[in-house]
């Protein structure tokens, strides 16, 4: 055999490499979830993972996870990492998101200004087993659904479903040109004209109200929302302790410490952009910053908001510079590849999204305590549009899931073997029902994790906030 028929091996192979992984893990064995007997206590894992934070927006965090079990499965992406760790693993790898929960696919724009549909969070983003990604989402699902009281045969039809539209899309990736696969997206108006005829009058509405409102969240909405003017000039509006801006936050001498640094990391962001990106980025300049509190899981991270200005105060961008630390899936998920988290995170992004954010970058800082931190940066809002699972009926979130789970497939596509994860999956639905058993019990055990940490602030062992 020659090295390039080592190094690409023809389809056939492939293939036949997914079949054989079915004698070592069954796609039925899937179905099982049995806590390791030394499983961490996860009020633990998640101290941990606080030691790392700023202490004082910690308890935010717990208060956030504490308001229901989805919230806690939102914030206890390092908990699964450890669980999906000792669950059968077929060998074949891909790109992982890394925290593929259904409120991570949403609505963005692409650099074209069309609306796509895609996967939006990459914090925890590494190579890894492929159907991690699968049984996060999945767990998601049925936490979701428990928590709109739909019954387990509903829970149960959403998962199959998401998990069907997962195995067929990848059989279809395995048949096309490694092009195709690379230019395939999901485009949300031509999505919603091919589902309209799915969507009952009530669910058409609303979608196409979302639609309409995810254009609106550009720049100026977020200047609107953000900013006010202070003696002239624009600057971003307090909203402690979720938005402080930098002048709020620190003594004069370390804020102008600061603010140089956060200057200096734009300017250096920047060589990490592509030529045209770069020179238009220079053509604005930043006006103000603040520290922001996002999301659930990344509360305590350090995450900045800065406002730039172009030709004038009506020309505003609103960059996000959010630190990256060490992914929850590293211990996990094979050699670490160490470097720049903040490149981690945005090669990943740029590997398994279709169309990403053009000021997406990264940039490594040091930090007025003298340690260096890794960041990266891209846009704060730009036509995003985040789902309301709290709405959902189990048809639609059934038609949710099917894109989340065809999404999914083609951001693996791009990375993994797509030929051999097909294969491994087959056109039967043995694997789609073994993952609607395996978020069943996940979602038990996510229950008893979310009364854990409960009873530890109970006990004043952590303390929690709400916000």
């Amino acid at each position: 055999m020659s090295d390039a028929q080592r190094t690409h091996p023809t389809a056939q192979e492939r293939a036949a490499r997914g079949r054989a992984a079915r004698t070592r893990v069954p796609r039925s064995g899937h179905a099982e979830f049995t806590p390791a007997p030394d499983r961490p206590d996860p009020v633990t894992v998640l101290e941990r993972q606080s030691a790392s934070r700023l202490p004082e927006l910690v308890p935010i965090r717990y208060g956030r996870m504490l308001e229901s079990p989805f919230r806690f499965f939102r914030g206890a992406a390092a908990v699964m990492a450890g669980d999906l760790a000792g669950t059968p693993s077929t060998g074949l790898r891909a790109q992982l998101c890394g925290d593929a929960h259904l409120l991570n696919f949403r609505l963005l724009a692409s650099p074209e200004r069309r609306l796509m549909f895609d996967i939006n969070d990459f914090d925890e983003t590494l190579p890894g087993p492929w159907e991690w990604d699968v049984k996060r989402l999945s767990a998601s699902l049925v936490i979701a659904g428990r928590a709109n009281g739909f019954s387990g045969p509903e829970r149960s039809r959403v998962v199959r479903a998401t998990v069907r539209a997962y195995r067929e899309a990848m059989g279809g990736f395995a048949g096309m040109r490694n092009l195709d696969v690379w230019y395939a997206r999901i485009d949300a108006d031509e999505l919603y004209g091919a589902l309209r005829a799915e969507l009952d009058k009530r669910a058409r509405r609303q979608v196409s109200r979302t639609l309409s409102k995810a254009r609106t969240r550009d720049h100026l909405q977020a200047l609107e929302r953000l900013a006010h003017t202070v003696k002239g000039e624009l600057r971003i509006t307090p909203d402690p302790p979720l938005v402080v801006p930098l002048g709020d936050l620190l003594p004069d001498v370390e804020r102008a410490d600061l603010e140089q640094q956060l200057r200096e990391l734009v300017d250096r962001y920047a060589k990490t952009l592509p030529a045209d990106r770069r020179a238009l980025l220079a053509q604005y300049r930043v006006v103000d910053m603040a520290r922001k509190v996002v999301g659930v899981g990344s509360v305590g991270t350090r995450c900045w908001i800065l406002l730039l200005l172009g030709r004038d105060d009506a020309d505003p961008l609103f960059l996000q510079a959010k630190e990256a630390q060490r992914s929850v899936l590293a211990p996990f998920a094979g050699p670490d590849p160490g470097g720049n988290q903040g490149e981690r995170v945005v090669s990943g992004q740029r590997l398994m999204q279709a169309a990403g954010d053009m000021f997406l970058g990264w940039e490594r800082v040091e930090g007025l305590d003298g340690r260096q931190r890794d960041f990266y940066l891209r846009q704060l809002r730009d036509w995003k549009a985040i789902p309301q699972t709290d709405t959902m009926t189990p048809a639609t979130m059934r038609l949710f899931g099917r894109l989340c789970g065809a999404t999914l497939a083609r951001a693996h596509a791009r990375s993994g073997d797509r030929i051999a994860i097909a294969a491994y999956l087959g056109r039967s639905d043995i694997f789609d029902r073994a993952l609607a058993r395996f978020a069943e019990s996940y979602a038990d055990r996510n229950e008893r994790d979310h009364r854990a940490l409960a009873k530890a602030a109970r006990a004043g062992r952590v303390e929690a906030r709400s916000v």
